[in-house]
């Protein structure tokens, strides 16, 4: 990243990783940068960077995965693996593989007296038996605390492996943020791959930067919807290559599709690289479709091509919107997801005539603000809980709020009987225009079967007393210092 950028989200100016309120009261002492830093006296679940680090590039081909860990911080892979085996199904693969693997498997012993050798082993198994182009060297809360120097590990057995070997430094404890963690991932591939050699450009291209949880389907709506530009994709890095990784230099431009997933690497790719980047909304919805695509149009001067192409799909598709909409009008509806795509929902909701009640998010900053302020606009009041995952007060909210159904991770308040779906699909359509329609139908669908929940909540039941249920949800948030 840039000089100026630790990779740690909490040193950017204005980040909130835990608070929470009214929506109003909130954008109102944002705006005045009156929100106090606070922590949680209590927490109970956090995602770590290592997470993310791991899942951004698990699908790269020719790869092995070592984390300096103990074994059980490889348990965080088991989305991204099972988003690598479905991935390779959508794409016709015959032979469906696993991602590779290893674990360094500190235990005590190499707490107290260091796991090098342990790290220098798993590199030495991971070359002898794949064979890959590229090793990933994933650190750990564990390798954090010992205080092993990875990348003298990583240097010395450089010379012994004509495999690539790349370090990512994503100890968990470093960042509450999460989307720290793919700030390491391209920290190091900026690092050791990039190292600020430029190419030629190539005229057209354009770098699109995708997470793991983008659908094959969404993968295909981008890259058709921007061929329409006269564009060609350089998707990465999910489904991606070592060779497409080293062309990033040569795009005219670059776009992400989640909005904090490649954020800070865009800015650096335009300060060194001279590549200017189109940094908006996730395509969900109809309004954040169309911000997205003029958004990208706009860096190729094909603003008028992009005009004529939305205003045949709305032809296409506004008046399905309003047959959906039919089924879902009023609707009360809670959302919890990341920071990208939770927004894109709230937005997306409007173009059904829903009522926004509540939102969890991990993130509070200026690009959040933006966004929270448009929800006012449309919604009026809601519920926000700035929250690195934290069930307990999730539940509680839900609770409180009684919504009509609950978009997101369903494994908590499923079980308050609540109908539940989630714009994260990684395994069906989700963006763009036709993804407005899939996923305004699935709602729908949800809502009016609530059969399983409600048998859910009559035979699984929440660890939480009715004391918790009845007590302030924002209770354990303290202002630092008090």
């Amino acid at each position: 990243m840039s000089n100026t950028y630790s990779g740690i989200r909490e040193s950017r100016p204005n980040t909130f990783n835990d608070c929470g309120g009214n929506s109003r009261e909130l954008s109102s002492e944002f705006g005045k940068r009156c929100l106090k830093l606070a922590d949680r006296s209590f927490s109970q679940g956090l995602q770590c960077q290592q997470i993310n680090s791991m899942s951004a590039l698990m699908s790269l081909e020719d790869s092995v995965f070592i984390a300096h860990s103990p074994q059980g911080c490889v348990g965080c892979t088991t989305m991204a693996s099972d988003m690598y085996r479905v991935g390779q199904a959508h794409r016709g693969a015959k032979l469906i593989k696993s991602p590779r693997i290893i674990v360094s498997n500190l235990d005590q012993r190499d707490i107290i007296l260091g796991g090098e050798s342990k790290l220098k082993e798993a590199i030495g198994y991971a070359s002898e038996r794949y064979n890959p182009k590229v090793v990933f060297v994933f650190t750990s809360c564990a390798s954090g605390i010992i205080g092993d120097d990875i990348d003298a590990i990583v240097r010395d057995m450089q010379s012994k492996t004509e495999a690539l070997i790349i370090p990512i430094h994503c100890d968990g404890f470093k960042s509450k943020i999460c989307a720290s963690g793919f700030d390491s991932a391209f920290l190091s591939i900026s690092k050791y791959i990039l190292n600020g050699k430029k190419s030629e450009k190539q005229k057209g291209l354009i770098n699109l930067f995708a997470p793991t949880s983008i659908s094959y389907k969404d993968q295909l709506e981008m890259e058709r919807m921007l061929s329409l530009l006269g564009l060609t994709v350089n998707y990465i890095p999910f489904y991606s290559t070592l060779e497409k990784i080293r062309t990033i230099p040569a795009a005219q431009a670059s776009t992400s599709i989640c909005k904090v997933f490649a954020d800070e690497f865009m800015k650096e790719l335009e300060e060194d690289y001279d590549i200017p980047y189109s940094h908006t909304v996730m395509p969900i919805g109809v309004r954040n479709t169309d911000k997205w695509y003029k958004s990208v149009a706009a860096l190729f001067g094909k603003e008028a091509e992009a005009e004529a192409y939305i205003e045949k799909e709305h032809a296409r598709i506004l008046p399905e919107i309003e047959k959906i909409k039919t089924r879902l009008q009023g609707k009360r509806v809670f959302i919890c997801g990341g920071t990208g795509r939770s927004f894109a929902a709230a937005a997306l909701i409007d173009d059904f005539g829903m009522k926004l009640v509540g939102l969890e998010t991990p993130t509070y900053d200026d690009d959040a603000q933006l966004d929270i302020d448009y929800l006012n606009e449309i919604h009026g009041d809601y519920v926000i809980d700035i929250a690195n995952m934290q069930p307990f007060e999730q539940v509680n909210i839900v609770n409180r709020l009684k919504p009509d159904v609950f978009i997101g991770v369903a494994s908590w308040s499923a079980r308050l009987g609540i109908p539940t779906t989630h714009v994260l699909d990684m395994k069906r359509p989700t963006m763009g225009y036709d993804g407005i329609l899939y996923l305004g139908n699935k709602i729908a669908d949800q809502i009016e079967n609530p059969g399983f929940n409600k048998k859910l909540a009559a035979y699984a039941r929440l660890p939480y007393k009715k004391t918790w249920y009845d007590s302030d949800p924002f209770k354990f948030i303290k202002p630092l210092g008090e």
